[in-house]
């Protein structure tokens, strides 16, 4: 009877509202009609009519021409800064949160009461059941698992795809997917078991949100084991040897312990809070869930970042020393984990302020930030499996074609392998050479094409990360459609392909180089100079690598500047006024430049050679446009412009003809000693160390010069260059053993002072002194006049 009463009376209210509200639209439709009528019969008057509300504001005023359209000053100055507006939203958040944290209480009777009256028998606890009953199944299913699914069945695979010394991504990445997609099998049996469990005991609910309950509670379970499965493949805990990054075992399992449990408590408390907005429940009691779950999640995940931020940064390093790394590296070595900590504050303050102010939430930034964490270590280990997959293979084919090639070979170096063992002196020699250690080569960080497709992999995994992290803070991400946007890509994408073409040339070029002076032995420090010098196209190939790389390099300027709208036209034209200028103004520049075109046309000398251009001699060190570096062998560096070369002489072409002077006395044999070089020739022809480097052997030239105190005989050999100082120290050597043996003497200088009779018993200690003087500059100077240049005496 009440309800009837109420529902009478309220019919009548709104029947006499919308009776008023007629009346006052009629009223007000026939005030204007009459107005409009008055002003139309003014202005066939030709009177001008001026209409004003009651705050005196003109109604009918004609619009001013010439003025601006747009804000003015006075407009521009009352908008609120940015300052302003920030405090605006922290005094609507605060105001907000006190209202709901006002009507919390409210908030949850409301939610007992829709709790209760979607129940299916009127309880709350009825969820409660629900959650426990599952979360059990999902336990025992997942004990089975793994004494039925795990040692019964898939132990087998496992353990037999495991190796003791895997290598690489080729090798560790196919076990690792593989046990990752058994992991995801497990977890599929054991919530198939749970749900078939459950179906036996309670059968089909039929109960839409009995159903949406144990449907978020499979799918946290099924997210969770994925996501910890993920984790156990990245880190691989148990199985050191296939753990990519590197980590101890007992800092990959802490870290695999702390990143199991905490994304397990994330994708639960996400899905209890969407579970509970989903549901219909108060908003408040929804927002106050959310925002504390959240929090000690991140209150969990900075803890985590904080316990294992020295294993991270060590892994990032990829366990070296911060001094052997890059800038790069040790910046994001250090810089990681408060930018993280950073990230995740931030994160949760955006979520409580969405939360609070009731927008639209998106993904959570913390949720977000695993999601990006994987997709670049998903892609990152993807394209550095291809990579070793194809240059592994490529590697293969290359050593299998080599060894083919040298099969025919085998049988003739075999035959041979007695005589190439070195005996003593061969070893001492090969020690005395090794006691001068070369300087090592500075080598690029990208030397290979292998190297540059792992940079171009680190790369793409950093672009699609942040690519990843926009999708995460804007699912629309409509600003990457507009002209800015596209412009950035275009050039971001400019510039990564000439990274890449630019790298691709070098290493070419790079190689090359390196297969031209492969096989040349580089000549011990020290050494007087004129071993052989590097081919011709070793020489010049680094003059075209800097000339192609140049020339890359300005055509992605070029483009650049195109794709920015800028004309590029002046600045040919400014180049050649430049050049022109530089031609004119700079004579001694195009005489170097010129100068050294045509020696290296000529083939006048290689890098690696030794020469003497008259005032300075070393070995080529490096050649530029205008100009060349020599080494001393005794260490000094010389720089000399092409230009300034006058006569240059190459002592690195084709032979060297060494010519040594031994001095005997007076009744030495001749024809003996003779026979007896001639028998050392042959000798050292056949030695294993030194008698591949004759061209002729070792000769006696006779007796070339008679000296008051000795005669001199000279030897001579042809060796290849470089060699001569080599053997030149082993034929010192044998000759002084073989004159020993067969009682040959060498002649000592001598000068003898003759005084007249009559002064003997006269000579004083000064004169005495002033006689051994004259004797030693005597000595000196036959010194002098013996010593020759690198080749020896050219008589």
């Amino acid at each position: 009877m009440l309800h009837s009463l109420f529902r009478i009376l309220f019919c009548l209210l709104l029947g006499f509202g919308l009776t008023a509200h007629a009346s006052a639209q009629e009223s007000d439709a026939s005030g204007a009609e009459a107005l409009s009528q008055a002003i139309e019969q003014a202005a066939e008057s030709g009177v001008s009519v001026l209409v004003v509300d009651s705050s005196g504001r003109l109604l009918n005023a004609p619009p001013e021409t010439g003025r601006q359209e747009g804000p003015s000053a006075s407009g521009a100055m009352e908008q609120p800064s940015a300052l302003m507006k920030a405090q605006s939203r922290v005094a609507a958040f605060r105001a907000e949160l006190n209202s709901r944290l006002e009507a919390l209480p409210y908030s949850v009777f409301e939610m007992q009461y829709i709790l209760r009256q979607t129940s299916p028998d009127g309880r709350i606890m009825t969820y409660v059941e629900v959650l426990g009953w599952s979360v059990l199944f999902l336990l025992i299913g997942r004990w089975l698992s793994v004494e039925i699914y795990g040692k019964r069945f898939a132990k087998g695979f496992v353990v037999a795809r495991i190796r003791e010394t895997p290598e690489g991504y080729q090798e560790k990445m196919p076990f690792l997917v593989f046990r990752f997609l058994m992991g995801i099998g497990a977890t599929i049996f054991a919530m198939i078991f749970a749900a078939l469990i459950s179906y036996l005991i309670f059968g089909a609910s039929g109960d839409p949100s009995i159903e949406f309950t144990v449907t978020a509670i499979y799918t946290a379970y099924f997210l969770a084991r994925t996501v910890s499965d993920l984790w156990r493949m990245v880190l691989s805990p148990f199985l050191a040897q296939y753990r990519i990054p590197v980590f101890s075992d007992r800092d990959a399992k802490r870290l695999y312990i702390w990143a199991s449990l905490l994304a397990t408590y994330d994708i639960s408390s996400t899905l209890f809070a969407t579970w509970v907005g989903d549901f219909g429940l108060n908003y408040n009691v929804y927002a106050l869930v959310y925002g504390v779950l959240a929090l000690v999640g991140t209150l969990g995940n900075l803890l985590m970042v904080l316990v294992n931020g020295r294993a991270i940064s060590n892994a990032i390093r990829a366990g070296r020393p911060p001094e052997d790394c890059s800038w790069l590296v040790r910046f994001l070595a250090v810089a990681w984990a408060p930018v993280l900590m950073v990230y995740m504050v931030f994160g949760w303050l955006k979520l409580a302020f969405d939360l609070v102010l009731e927008h639209e939430v998106s993904i959570p930034l913390m949720a977000g930030s695993y999601f990006v964490l994987t997709t670049i270590l998903v892609v990152y280990g993807a394209i550095n499996y291809v990579i070793e997959r194809y240059f592994r293979r490529s590697l293969a084919v290359q050593t299998s074609s080599a060894a083919q090639d040298a099969a025919p070979e085998a049988g003739g170096a075999g035959a041979d392998t007695e005589t190439a063992q070195p005996d003593g002196a061969s070893l001492e020699a090969e020690e005395e050479e090794g006691e001068e250690a070369a300087l090592p080569k500075v080598k690029h960080p990208i030397g290979t094409y292998e190297d540059l497709a792992r940079r171009v992999a680190g790369i793409l995994a950093f672009v699609v990360g942040a690519y990843s992290l926009v999708i995460v803070w804007n699912p629309d991400a409509s600003w990457l459609k507009t002209t800015a946007a596209e412009r950035v890509v275009d050039v971001t994408v400019i510039l990564f392909i000439g990274y890449i073409v630019y790298h691709l040339f070098r290493i070419w070029i790079d190689s090359k180089i390196d297969e031209e002076v492969g096989d040349v032995p580089e000549a011990e420090l020290g050494d007087e100079g004129g071993a052989g010098g590097a081919s011709r196209l070793a020489t010049l190939l680094p003059l075209f690598r800097g000339a192609i790389l140049a020339v890359v390099l300005v055509s992605i300027v070029l483009i650049l500047l195109l794709e920015l709208g800028i004309n590029v036209s002046p600045l040919f034209a400014g180049a050649g006024v430049v050049g022109l200028a530089v031609g004119f103004g700079s004579q001694t520049l195009v005489r170097d430049i010129f100068s050294g075109a045509f020696f290296l046309i000529d083939d006048a000398f290689r890098k690696g050679e030794y020469i003497d251009i008259g005032d300075v001699k070393g070995t080529v060190e490096k050649i530029s446009v205008r100009s060349f570096q020599l080494r001393h062998h005794l260490g000094a560096l010389h720089t000399i412009p092409f230009g300034e070369i006058k006569v240059l002489t190459n002592y690195s072409r084709d032979w060297v003809m060494m010519k040594l002077p031994l001095r005997v006395t007076y009744d030495t044999d001749v024809e003996k000693v003779r026979k007896l070089i001639k028998k050392l020739g042959q000798k050292l022809m056949d030695d294993p160390v030194v008698g591949h480097t004759f061209i002729q052997p070792l000769k006696s030239q006779g007796v070339i010069e008679m000296q008051d105190s000795a005669m001199i005989i000279r030897v001579k050999f042809m060796t290849k260059p470089g060699d001569q100082w080599i053997v030149r120290k082993r034929v010192y050597q044998e000759i002084r053993e073989l004159f020993a043996r067969e009682g040959v003497k060498f002649a000592h200088r001598e000068v003898t002072v003759r005084l007249a009779p009559d002064q003997e018993e006269e000579v004083t200690p000064k004169q005495k002194e002033a006689a051994l003087g004259a004797v030693q500059a005597a000595i000196d100077e036959d010194m002098l006049e013996d010593m020759g240049g690198p080749g020896g005496d050219d008589r």
